[in-house]
């Protein structure tokens, strides 16, 4: 019997898990899909907000303001990029201003520091590509970026390293509370634990219900978003916003943390949870709504376009706590749930040590190390590197250029890459601005030469996404 079993393994569930291995006990991560951040960790702003647009007094609000301020120690204890490159909130027309300082004045409640207001003028001395049409902002100097693969990844790794175990490709499909413990049913056996924390994000409404007397609704929230060649990073400097409206922060132009530039999301509300792909109507909407604040966005650097969802919760919070006797919720984790994730799990860990009373672990190690990003060494060390193991020195994705010794770090590390996007989120090999075309069969075979996996067995995510394979024309056909 396990201790505390937590279903999910995004961002949300990673926290949990990472701050439960603090203390003494057998925890156990299961999760539907076949690797850690496949659900709506994986397609996001990646933003790490400073938190003057949540509701004072609500979750949402103290766990961003919180995360928020966590997020500097906790990407240097884990390898992880994070910049603090601030945000603007920009106001297009003068009808707007007072909605502009209503954020500035929740922000300053819910303890946001480095908030002002500026006009459309000054605005534009630190973003010289905001449009005439912005009268205003709200700079927001603590908003910062991130990779959420490598967020989530970092606290996956982190807890399994601390010793919390992972089930991967094994849904749960039934809880049942009897004689003072949790029956989790899956699809691959039942498992036992005295507490359970639901962290299902699109599928946490359902898990919820099936334990819980009060119901919750949670509606997936559908977003597109373009992303741009590094040629166009440097268009903006922050993280643009517009103002938010009634389905959230509106369509953002942001640099990413490796250099690109993203663009989006759209917001609507859809009834399938595995709804996946994007939409002509979608993209055009997001490269007219993200001129309507930045000008000239160079959409013709367009490398990917992509589509996320977001869990989002009838009563717009995030849903945290004991909702039944032994049964803690992660749910409605929406919007600013990647900023809020460390202090999620910080939180909820500790009411499951409080409640079962474990006693802290003092052989904890918050140090974890990524995958080395041969590309971004200098160059001493990484030819000394490439001395000591030549395969660092094999390029296999050149535009990222990412080396074998990489991949090979990748598959065989904590909870190693078993697929093409597996490989990806570790590495950024096909993130580049040719997606894989060239380094998509040189990966596939390492994965098959590693894994012993025939080629045809190699997927590029989920057990369903196989990929289809050539073969040679014989003579006469």
């Amino acid at each position: 019997m396990y201790d505390a079993v937590v279903i999910g393994a995004g961002v949300a569930g990673c926290a949990v898990a990472r701050e439960l291995s603090r203390y003494k006990g057998s925890f156990l991560v299961v999760e539907r899909a076949l690797d850690v951040c496949e659900g709506t960790s994986k397609a996001n702003s990646a933003i790490i907000h400073a938190g003057f647009d949540a509701e004072p007094g609500t979750m949402k609000a103290r766990m961003n303001v919180k995360g928020n301020k966590m997020m500097d120690k906790l990407s240097e204890e884990m390898d992880i990029p994070f910049k603090r490159i601030g945000a603007l909130v920009v106001c297009l027309s003068e009808d707007g201003l007072p909605r502009l300082r209503e954020l500035y004045d929740r922000g300053i409640e819910n303890g946001v520091g480095g908030l002002s207001l500026l006009s459309g003028d000054e605005a534009r001395v630190l973003e010289p590509n905001l449009t005439d049409e912005v009268c205003g902002a709200l700079l927001a100097e603590t908003s910062g970026i991130v990779c959420p693969f490598e967020l989530t990844l970092g606290l996956g790794e982190s807890a399994a390293k601390n010793g919390v175990e992972f089930r991967f490709d094994t849904k749960v499909t039934g809880l049942k509370r009897e004689g003072g413990c949790w029956t989790a049913a899956t699809d691959k056996g039942d498992l036992l634990a005295r507490t359970v924390v639901n962290a299902a994000g699109v599928y946490a409404g359902e898990l919820h219900n099936m334990a819980c007397e009060s119901k919750l609704r949670i509606t997936p929230r559908k977003g597109e978003y373009c992303l741009l060649d590094r040629t166009a990073g440097g268009h903006v400097s922050h993280t643009v916003f517009q103002l938010p409206g009634k389905l959230g922060k509106g369509v953002l132009v942001s640099p990413t943390v490796h250099g690109n530039l993203l663009v989006g999301p759209t917001a609507a509300d859809v009834e399938d949870p595995e709804t996946a792909a994007t939409t002509a109507e979608g993209l055009r909407e997001v490269a007219e709504k993200s001129a309507w604040a930045v000008k000239n966005v160079p959409m013709r650097q367009v490398i990917t376009s992509f589509m996320g969802l977001r869990a989002h919760e009838d009563g717009d919070d995030f849903i945290l706590g004991e909702s039944a006797e032994g049964f803690f919720d992660a749910a409605g984790i929406e919007s600013p749930g990647l900023t809020s994730a460390p202090a999620i799990g910080e939180y909820l860990a500790r009411l499951i040590a409080e409640k079962l009373g474990l006693p802290v672990n003092d052989s904890f190690d918050p140090i974890r190390k990524g995958v080395p990003k041969v590309a971004d060494m200098p160059t001493e060390e990484r030819a000394e590197l490439i001395r000591r193991d030549p395969r660092y020195g094999s390029i296999i994705c050149r535009c990222e250029e990412v080396s074998e010794g990489e991949i090979l770090d990748a598959v065989h590390g904590v909870l190693g890459a078993k697929t093409l996007d597996g490989v990806k989120r570790r590495t950024r090999a096909g993130m580049g601005r040719c997606q894989a075309g060239f380094c998509s069969p040189r990966v596939m075979e390492i994965l098959s030469r590693e894994l012993s996996l025939d080629l045809t067995d190699i997927r590029k995510s989920g057990k369903d996404s196989q990929i289809v394979l050539g073969r040679t024309r014989k003579e006469g056909e």
